[in-house]
């Protein structure tokens, strides 16, 4: 959150909406933004997990990149920003991406679709500027690179999303985890992803903001369609072990350490057909086969008081092995769930620790992520 007055934020085009459903509205990352709505956190939470919740993500990047030439010289020089293989996706899917920088650490992680023609880039609300500043400066000699900035991006979560979005848009059901489909609608030309960020299966889909209302309207009068706010988008993807910019990764994490080596494919590793060529290559893949020295793992600790950002660890001697990224309580699993970083060898599951919390040293053990499972569709 910021400290910035409302007068300085950015609005979203629903936030009449989300004032008209009693959103507590919240500045965040440079917009107002619905935290909860009157159902509270753990309900909404827990109505995502069995039924499906609405999101607005409106305040995210989205950026067209349009080759000036040949498609795969944009495909080249878009993976040399990234340790992932550009080249080898599929028209019509999708994949996580990681903007690495010449130390190693990550700038930003996002999504990005390879659409025939062109790829569509959906990056995080805070570092959007600098993502397009950076792929400005690096791919203009092959791209346009085009900031969209009169779309709406909605999220809809959970096991009965399929059907509540298919109520509007009957393709969608055709689409597995990851695909991507454009569809004329009602409400406008609708890019879907099957894809999110609360480990449920589930839609992220851009709206032209004209029809961005209607379509939300829509989706909340199918029954079991329930608004969602941060709050509970925090809590899904705590649980779901999935990373916060800025939290869980940033600068100083580099992908080995986050635990994010399953994003790095074969191809650009260390005796792969396309290794190495982007930015910190060289820290990046001696620690993918030397390991690195801190691992980002979860934590369940063992009293109810929950260990949040900040927290401090250490092993039972005393001494500091890292610290908590991302805590809180887990509303599906009943218990509080941290992530953090440790010293790796104290990373393997099962191994006890301690945080400071308040003062005291509170147990905690190092367990396997993600605590709740995903429900993806294979």
């Amino acid at each position: 959150m910021t400290d910035l007055n409302t007068s300085d934020l950015k609005r979203l085009a629903l936030h009449d909406l989300h004032v008209a459903l009693g959103g507590k509205m919240v500045p965040f990352a440079g917009y107002e933004m619905p935290v909860q709505y009157p159902a509270g956190v753990m309900s909404e939470h827990l109505h995502t997990r069995t039924a499906a919740g609405l999101f607005d993500v409106s305040h995210m990047g989205q950026v067209i990149l349009r080759p000036t030439g040949d498609m795969a010289a944009l495909v080249a020089a878009f993976e040399a920003l990234m340790p992932v293989d550009v080249a080898g996706l599929a028209e019509g899917r999708q994949r996580y991406g990681l903007f690495t920088n010449e130390t190693g650490g990550i700038s930003d992680d996002l999504m990005f679709a390879n659409r025939g023609d062109h790829l569509f880039v959906v990056v995080n609300a805070a570092c959007k500027e600098a993502d397009v500043a950076h792929m400005q400066a690096h791919l203009s000699a092959v791209a346009t690179v085009e900031h969209i900035t009169d779309r709406a991006l909605l999220a809809l979560q959970g096991p009965r999303a399929e059907a509540a979005l298919a109520a509007w848009v009957p393709g969608v059901t055709e689409m597995r985890f990851m695909d991507v489909r454009v569809f004329d609608t009602l409400y406008g030309p609708m890019w879907v992803s099957r894809s999110g960020y609360t480990g449920e299966d589930g839609f992220e889909i851009s709206v032209p903001e004209a029809g961005a209302e209607d379509l939300a309207r829509s989706l909340l009068a199918v029954n079991g369609v329930m608004p969602i706010g941060l709050g509970a988008r925090d809590s899904l993807r705590l649980e779901a072990g999935l990373c916060l910019y800025g939290h869980d990764i940033d600068t100083t994490t580099t992908p080995v350490e986050a635990g994010l080596t399953w994003a790095i494919q074969k191809v650009r590793r260390t005796g792969g057909a396309r290794a190495g060529g982007f930015p910190g290559a060289d820290r990046i893949l001696r620690e993918l086969t030397e390991g690195p020295e801190r691992l980002r793992v979860g934590l369940l600790p063992q009293t109810r008081a929950p260990m949040r950002e900040g927290t401090q660890l250490f092993d039972q001697g005393g001494t500091p092995l890292g610290e908590v990224t991302s805590g809180g309580f887990g509303p599906s699993v009943q218990a509080p769930v941290a992530m953090g970083y440790v010293a790796a060898s104290h990373a393997t599951p099962g191994t006890l620790l301690e945080g400071e919390v308040r003062g005291k040293r509170l147990p905690v053990t190092v367990a396997p992520l993600p605590f709740h499972p995903t429900t993806y569709k294979r």
